[in-house]
């Protein structure tokens, strides 16, 4: 398999790891995942973690071809909108998103949301190749954690979303409007089906332990090491997984952040006095854990 270069950006304050995938031979490249800055008690916003990813293209020269994103993130604002105005790179996710905004216009009550892909350049279907220089990306659709997730195949590398973590880490949740843990152990099943030597690539890594930020691991590793697969069944994993899920709050930021990347990272539009504005539905999530 063709390797492509890959250099991972983790953000600590959410724990996310934005990925630029370039092709050794012709320097095009992917930015994969990228982040916008937000930080809600203040409810300012930022472009440090995009502009990182900017610098990084400069200095090594390269061309982007695509701004991808794997689903709808719940734990960060996207920074599609951002680095297409930089770079003129298209965007493009996952063709089940449609079902995503559906989802989430009705919680918002977002009557003029147009829930057709539009706000992304292209809607992705599973199974489907393009190319990036010389190298092969394959869409896999990997529903689990949201239905419109997807992972892409890059040579020997994939990029794996909210699916596995690190094998210390185990798995993502599946408990969002649309997931299910089922549907996860079947995509996770997907994923270690790839070759042994395969190099995943994960969304996100909150560091167990105080360790240092971690995000690539192998399908091999995964398979004999992942405490949330190793040795599990299928209804061991759903079992695990649901009941760990009924522990854990919302992500701080899930409100905030769906909101704009449902409509592909582009921020709600100035009002006549010059700001802008989220909004917050109450008591539309349901599992609230108190006190977390």
């Amino acid at each position: 398999m063709q390797a492509p270069d890959v250099a991972g950006f983790h953000d600590p304050r959410t724990g996310s790891v934005q990925y630029v995938a370039s092709c050794p031979s012709t320097r095009r490249c992917v930015i994969i995942d990228p982040v916008l800055d937000f930080d809600e008690k203040s409810g300012s916003t930022a472009t440090s973690n995009a502009d990182i990813i900017l610098d990084y293209i400069a200095r090594h020269d390269l061309k982007p071809e695509w701004i991808l994103d794997t689903h709808p993130h719940a734990d960060h604002f996207s920074a599609a909108r951002y680095l297409k105005e930089k770079t003129g790179a298209p965007t493009a996710i996952g063709e089940h998103v449609r079902q995503v905004q559906e989802i989430w216009r009705s919680i918002y009550n977002l009557r003029d949301l147009v829930c057709d892909g539009s706000q992304w350049d292209r809607l992705l279907c599973d199974g489907e190749i393009f190319k990036v220089g010389d190298l092969g990306v394959r869409v896999m659709h990997s529903p689990g954690h949201t239905l419109a997730s997807i992972s892409y195949i890059i040579g020997d590398a994939a990029f794996i979303h909210d699916t596995l973590f690190m094998p210390d880490s185990g798995s993502a949740r599946a408990d969002f409007p649309g997931g299910s843990a089922s549907r996860l152990w079947q995509t996770i099943q997907d994923i270690l089906r790839l070759p042994d030597e395969t190099r995943l690539f994960t969304g996100h890594d909150y560091r167990p332990g105080g360790r240092m930020a971690l995000w690539v691991s192998s399908v091999a590793e995964q398979r004999a090491k992942n405490s949330h697969v190793a040795g599990l069944s299928q209804s061991d994993f759903v079992r695990l997984r649901e009941d760990r899920d009924r522990t854990l709050p919302m992500p701080k930021l899930i409100l905030h952040a769906l909101q704009v990347n449902i409509r592909g990272g582009e921020l709600p539009d100035l009002e006549e006095n010059g700001r802008r504005y989220l909004k917050i539905p109450l008591d539309a999530l349901t599992g609230s854990v108190w006190g977390s």
